[in-house]
This record gives structure tokens, C-alpha cells and sequence, in this order.
């Protein structure tokens, strides 16, 4: 454990993009969301872009609204990641979470991923975040590293380990470990994918995150109170 670990619900829930990005949500779904994550105290929302001027209605300021970008392959060309951002923040979004080529960092085309968030950072101006998945499952460690200082370099807010729908898999302790010493607390740290119990929320935290990509947000809070810590049902992340 560490001094500053979370150690109730509301210290906790400070750390949490509450998340809806199945493909069959709806407005309501959305709006169900909203209520939601602001009775629970979270920092912010994260919907699909066609969801982000329902989501800042529906917040009327009282969580931030995040949103995602070539989600979830990432195998969008920069101008159309660039568009779809600048299009989420007309529309009032407070932070974009865009998908890396993963495949340009497999082939070592660091120059590529770097270029890739460049062209979205242009589109996310001063004052709105932007964090990039790199789906950190799929790479190698050295690959991990790589991604970091070229999301560093290209102006990025935060890296993150995952979109949640990789078949690889999500978060890992470990990732965010070698995310965190990479960055050295110049960038944020969230993870996301697979951080379902109170357990998996505080080992992330404790590994160096920053910021949790979770659905099931009320199951794990619940972990404070001794209830279930089983997985939370799979809203997508």
C-alpha cells in the first residue's frame, strides 16, 4: 500500500471515467449514465461521440465529459481521428481518448504513432485533455516504452493501457508499472479494460494509474462496504 492510496468511496471515485461504449447503448442508456456516475461522485463520463452533446446536456457541469477517437482498431487515418476529435470537442467534450495505429508500433513506426497524435493534439486544443490507448496487451515491453515518450513527445495528457475490447486483454499491473516509470509523472496514467473489483482498482492505482476506465463503477466501490467484489457486468470497458 502507499500514503495517498484512495481509502473510501469518495477518494475513489475521484479516480474514475465512468464508461458507456457498447455499440447498442442508447440516449437513455446515456442519460442513465450521467445520473449515475454524478450520485456516485465520479470524475467524469466517458460516451461515443454520438453521445457527447447528450452527455454535457445531461452532466450540466457537475462531471466532465470524456469521449474516444479511432475507436476501438484505431486503424483510422489521422485526418479522420483529427475530424472525429475536433467534431467531440464542438460538441463539449472535456477529454478525447484516441487509439493508436497498434500496428505501426508493431512494425517500430514510432514515427507514425507519434505523427498519429500530433495530428489529434492539433485538434484537442489547450485546456481539453487528450489521452492515447495503446492497448499496451498487444505490445511488447520495449514497444510499451516506445509508445510512451512518442505520446510524450506528440503533446499528449495521459497514456492508457487499453480499449477494452482488444482480445489481448486489458490493464495489467505490470503495464502500468512500466507506464508510469516511463512517463515519470509528466503524463497521466489510466487503465482500463478488465478493472472490475476494489482489488484490481487499488493495485492500479498503486502500480502508478492515475486515472480507471471502469463500467461496473458502483460494484467496485461497493468493495468498501464488504459487499460482492465479483465482476462487474461489462459495460464495454
Amino acid at each position: 500500500m502507499i500514503a495517498d492510496l484512495p481509502g473510501d468511496k469518495a477518494a475513489l471515485a475521484r479516480y474514475v471515467d465512468h464508461t458507456l461504449l457498447k455499440p447498442e447503448a442508447t440516449a437513455a442508456d446515456v442519460s442513465a449514465l450521467v445520473r449515475e456516475g454524478a450520485g456516485l461522485g465520479v470524475f467524469s463520463v466517458c460516451v461515443s461521440p454520438t453521445f457527447v452533446a447528450h452527455a454535457v446536456a445531461e452532466a450540466g457541469g457537475r462531471l466532465a465529459v470524456a469521449t474516444v477517437c479511432g475507436f476501438p482498431s484505431g486503424k483510422h487515418v489521422s485526418e479522420v481521428k483529427a475530424a472525429e476529435a475536433a467534431r467531440s470537442i464542438a460538441d463539449g467534450a472535456d477529454e478525447v481518448d484516441m487509439v493508436i495505429d497498434v500496428g505501426a508500433a508493431k512494425a517500430g513506426d514510432f514515427r507514425a504513432v507519434e505523427a498519429d497524435v500530433v495530428a489529434v493534439r492539433t485538434a484537442v486544443p489547450a485546456g481539453k485533455v487528450l489521452k492515447v490507448i495503446i492497448e499496451s496487451a498487444a505490445l511488447s515491453d520495449d514497444e510499451v516504452v516506445a509508445v510512451c515518450q512518442a505520446s510524450e513527445a506528440a503533446g499528449a495528457d495521459f497514456v492508457k493501457t487499453s480499449t477494452g475490447f482488444h482480445a489481448t486483454g486489458g490493464a495489467s499491473v505490470h503495464a502500468v508499472q512500466l507506464m508510469a516509470r516511463t512517463v515519470g509523472g509528466r503524463l497521466g496514467i489510466k487503465a482500463s479494460g478488465g478493472v472490475r473489483t476494489l482489488h484490481d482498482a487499488l493495485a492500479m492505482i498503486e502500480a502508478g494509474a492515475t486515472r480507471l476506465g471502469l463500467s461496473g463503477t458502483a460494484a467496485v466501490l461497493a468493495g468498501f462496504d464488504g459487499a460482492s467484489d465479483a465482476g462487474a457486468a461489462d459495460g464495454g470497458y
